[in-house]
């Protein structure tokens, strides 16, 4: 895009939800303009750019919305409930007919809203919603601009989080039926440019547009194609069960982070979408780029890794993996028969360094599945030399399992386990 977006139409633009993912990036992109904008928000950021003005409200204040209002030519809507706890779909609700209302009457000429595609029935809670507000904003009478996007992609989109998540974290990613549902990822650049595009277009009586990228795939190509250009290989075992509801469980055990939010979406994968009505391509300049280039950028855009612990958590979290490993060789070394059992605690003291390298890269709340299997291979430690071939064989599992959740997450962390696993392998040698 090229030009001023200002224009002269004199006024200035609302931009609501500038402190989240899609308006913080719009805020951007109009800053380096130089567009006048009044960011609404609950908690404003200290000032970014002299053309933007921060003012306090919330969109279910109706008073506050009249005072950022005031002078408004276009309002940009780019909000929603899904974080907070409750009914999101009542509160999104209530907040639409706020927003609508004080924009009819402060005479706002144009309402810009990004909701979400589906087109299939029964819609999800989230998806239903999303068109809900839509809906509600255009019954105000001011003309709104409602763009219905698919999965967006780029660091730091929650459904890119989480595909990143689980990519990193997995060796063996299990696969539902609705990873393969059909869908058209859009970088998060072309949402901001079809956005940014809305406020100068000529649609004087708004318009519902579906915009997508320009590959149709689904979660679960996103996947391949991020471990792809990330040069991991990851296997991908479909099964025709495990639903979005014990999909959602089963994030919030991998990716506690991303589970409140995920949930809604990932309930809300069961439907494709895609476009099926290509109004947009003949109406703004926007040509969005392919899934390929979407995940290269959203790579390229990965801030540096910082560790989740550090300082004296890290020194704490050390402290404790050294204490509860020892322990555990001491356990094993008074059920063991024959010397050397000294030799016993390098495993152990190698096995406490290794889960400290999980703990301290992405903290104890994001390791929950590796931690809770590391628990078990060091009881089964404590148990085997005594126990027999069975848990012996059990140990030797666990221990797999264990390196690998490690590995992909710090590739020393797995080798890390390699002596306990020759250490068993002496154990199974003299059962």
């Amino acid at each position: 895009m090229s030009g001023p977006l200002f224009g002269d139409h004199g006024g200035v633009i609302l931009l609501t939800g500038a402190t989240g993912y899609v308006g913080g990036r719009l805020l951007s992109a109009f800053e380096r303009r130089g567009v006048p904008v009044r960011a609404l928000a609950r908690r404003p950021t200290p000032p970014t750019a002299p053309t933007t003005e921060w003012v306090v409200g919330d969109v279910l204040d109706e008073a506050s919305l009249r005072r950022a209002m005031a002078g408004v030519r276009s309002a940009y809507y780019l909000v929603h409930s899904m974080g907070g706890p409750g009914d999101f779909a009542e509160r999104d609700r209530e907040a639409a007919r706020c927003f609508a209302a004080a924009a009819r009457t402060a005479g706002v000429r144009r309402v810009i809203y990004l909701g979400g595609l589906g087109g299939s029935d029964p819609l999800s809670e989230h998806l239903a919603s999303r068109q809900e507000v839509g809906r509600l904003l255009r019954e105000s009478g001011v003309p709104v601009v409602e763009f219905r996007a698919s999965i967006i992609v780029g660091s730091g989109s929650l459904s890119f989080e989480i595909v990143r998540s689980l990519v990193d974290k997995l060796p063996v990613l299990v696969t539902p039926r609705w990873v393969r549902t059909l869908a058209q990822p859009i970088a998060i650049a072309d949402v901001v440019e079809y956005l940014q595009e809305a406020e100068q277009s000529d649609l004087p009586e708004g318009g519902t547009f579906e915009i997508g990228g320009a590959d149709r795939v689904s979660y679960g190509g996103i996947m391949r194609e991020y471990a792809r250009q990330k040069g991991c290989r990851r296997l991908m075992l479909p099964v025709p069960v495990l639903s979005p509801r014990l999909s959602g469980l089963w994030l919030r055990l991998m990716a506690p982070r991303y589970a409140r939010v995920g949930r809604a979406l990932i309930e809300g994968v069961r439907n494709e979408t895609v476009v099926r009505d290509d109004a947009a391509r003949s109406r703004f300049k926007a040509r969005p780029r392919g899934i390929a280039d979407a995940v290269r950028c959203a790579l390229e855009e990965q801030p540096p890794e910082t560790p989740a612990l550090r300082g004296a958590s890290a020194a704490a979290a050390l402290a404790a993996a050294l204490a509860f490993c020892l322990g555990a060789g001491a356990v094993a070394c008074a059920l063991q028969e024959s010397p050397p059992c000294p030799l016993r605690l390098i495993p152990c003291a190698l096995s406490a360094l290794a889960v400290w390298l999980v703990w301290k890269r992405d903290g104890l709340s994001e390791t929950r599945l590796a931690s809770a299997v590391f628990v078990l291979m060091m009881a089964l430690q404590s148990a085997s030399p005594r126990a027999g071939e069975v848990v012996a064989g059990l140990l030797t599992l666990t221990i797999l399992v264990t390196a690998a959740l490690f590995f992909v997450r710090r590739r020393v962390a797995g080798m890390l386990l390699l002596p306990s696993l020759l250490w068993v392998a002496g154990i199974r040698g003299s059962l």
